[in-house]
């Protein structure tokens, strides 16, 4: 038999040979009077085929062994099927958000210097326009449509197309950070790399061939086929999570049974208050994963009423290391609770099997090899660096970043977080927030998540962030309140108000404490790819600049 190495395909090759009949896809076609999403269900052995198919159209167009292809092609069946054809090639998927903006997404493009496009109709036209963020593109293959379709259809075959052989090190994708923090940068990952994180996350929740999976991230898609787990692809628009209509979301759920679902705390707010508000509970969950930004308490409450037979996680990571920790949601409102609001930093849980957690002393310049850093001892705050297999090396053409972000350690690489934290004595992980975030105030540094739990306590706080006012060094630190709906203060009475409840949350933290101007603002802004991500320097500049006008 054909031996592909370490292809990471060779997942979905297995499922279509184990489970052949099984449904592996489930897209959304249209949402029936009565509220039921109506789905195309695709098997097993058809996605194998499809992407089989794929492939064999993709090299006569010239994509082969390494070719660097950029991805533009809508979440769900399509994207599946596109992603496994070029893995199969062994050809190299740039991945970037189109939520960004085009000016970034075209500098994303410019730098990653990708040789062929594999794209829907919008992004193939896109790509034909003066802009030189395209210049290296020499192959465009267009997909989605009936035109698409018949072309799938036409190359469909029985037999298996042999992926190509390649091993653990071999590059398999280039995948683009959010950028919530900096400039977004292609992540190179490897073969061995997607192997690692697939028999992490296997592992750590105990995830079964056979579960159905709705990913609010479309990312997380690309791991089922090799997970054995059914896809439903959701009903919203990728770029807005936060703004989708949760009825067809929980529809969904309900009719598909859905055992596993992975997504941000904004997407997850919005379907448990409307299951709690239509007197809905979700029965078939299993697990709950919630990720990309911290998680209020008051969150993971709401869901342990609507789905009680579901374990809720909060896992810990980032696009370069993923997952690093995790925790699940009754041992964190049981134990650790008062500890975050008493500003002992939010518990992101322990690491998980294989990954190893340190906390080093802050550094500003480049680590040569991990000799030069220095451990910090229980319970003292620090950079949060992780190692492991699924630990990425590199980024993608950016010596400079990556000297800055990896510490080599003989055959192992550290990767620092850019996130602070400290490890108590019990191996818990806790989170402080970005490094960039800190606010470096007259009597000390005040980090974001020694500070913020206190005020989201308060049941009208939606969300909340600590702030730096000034130009430079020593900063005022100021909190920035996004209400709850229909919560805005209307006038100076109700604003004070609000304020004094907040201080008065603020006792028990002594770093909260240290906060004296309290700021509202009806929508804070946040990231593309989670929604949830609070964009503070962004703030920070622009209250900076409308309290000295």
């Amino acid at each position: 038999m054909h031996d592909p190495g370490r292809n990471v395909a060779r997942h979905l090759r297995a499922a279509a040979t184990r489970t052949p009949d099984l449904t592996a896809t489930l897209t959304p076609l249209s949402v029936s009077p009565s509220g039921r999403v109506v789905h195309a269900r695709c098997t097993f052995r058809e996605l194998d085929m499809e992407s089989d198919a794929a492939a064999r159209l993709f090299h006569a167009a010239g994509i082969a062994r390494g070719t660097r292809t950029l991805l533009a092609v809508r979440p769900g069946h399509d994207l599946i099927v596109c992603m496994f054809a070029l893995l199969k090639l062994g050809a190299v998927p740039v991945a970037i958000d189109p939520g960004m903006g085009l000016r970034s997404y075209l500098g994303c493009v410019r730098h990653a210097q990708p040789t062929a496009l594999v794209a829907i109709r919008m992004a193939h036209w896109l790509s034909l326009l003066p802009f030189d963020a395209f210049g290296s593109l020499e192959t465009r293959v267009q997909v989605g449509g009936r035109r698409w379709r018949a072309q799938l259809t036409q190359c469909l075959s029985s037999e298996p197309r042999p992926l190509t052989a390649l091993s653990a090190d071999d590059p398999a994708a280039v995948l683009f950070t959010s950028g919530s923090t900096g400039a977004p940068k292609g992540v190179s990952y490897t073969h061995g790399m997607f192997d690692a994180q697939i028999e992490l996350v296997r592992a750590t929740y105990g995830i079964q061939p056979g579960e159905v999976d709705m990913p609010m991230l479309p990312v997380f898609a690309l791991f089922n086929p090799a997970l054995g787990m059914t896809t439903v692809t959701p009903l919203l628009d990728p770029t807005k999570p936060a703004a989708a209509d949760p009825a067809p979301l929980v529809a969904a759920l309900l009719s598909e049974q859905v055992t596993n679902s992975f997504g941000s705390p904004a997407i997850w707010a919005r379907i448990a208050d409307h299951c709690e508000s239509h007197r809905l509970a979700l029965p078939h969950l299993r697990r709950l994963l919630i990720a990309g930004a911290p998680v209020p308490d008051r969150l993971l409450e709401q869901l342990r009423r609507i789905a009680p037979q579901a374990e809720i996680h909060t896992p810990y990571g980032a696009t370069e290391c993923l997952p690093v920790s995790t925790i699940e949601a009754g041992e964190l409102l049981a134990t650790q609770r008062a500890t975050a609001r008493q500003g002992g930093g939010t518990c992101v849980g322990r690491p998980v099997a294989g990954v190893e957690i340190r906390i080093i002393r802050e550094n500003d310049g480049a680590l040569r090899s991990f000799a030069e850093a220095t451990a910090c001892g229980p319970g003292e705050v620090g950079e949060i660096v992780a190692t492991g297999p699924s630990v990425t090396r590199a980024y993608d053409g950016l010596p400079a970043a990556t000297a800055l972000a990896k510490i080599p350690d003989g055959d192992r690489v550290w990767h620092r977080m850019g996130d602070l934290g400290c490890l108590d004595a019990d191996g818990l992980l806790r989170f402080f927030g970005r490094r960039a975030e800190k606010v470096r105030a007259a009597h000390g540094d005040l980090h974001t998540e020694a500070v913020e739990p206190a005020f989201r306590a308060h049941p009208d706080v939606a969300r909340c962030a600590l702030i730096a006012l000034g130009a430079q060094a020593p900063f005022t630190p100021a909190l920035v309140v996004e209400p709850r709906a229909g919560r805005f203060p209307g006038d100076a009475g109700e604003r004070e108000k609000f304020v004094a409840a907040l201080r008065e949350l603020a006792r028990g933290n002594p770093a909260a404490a240290r906060v004296g101007t309290f700021l509202f603002q009806a929508k804070l802004p946040v990231d593309v790819r989670h929604n949830a991500k609070i964009h503070r320097l962004r703030l920070s500049k622009e209250w900076t600049a409308r309290l000295r006008a």
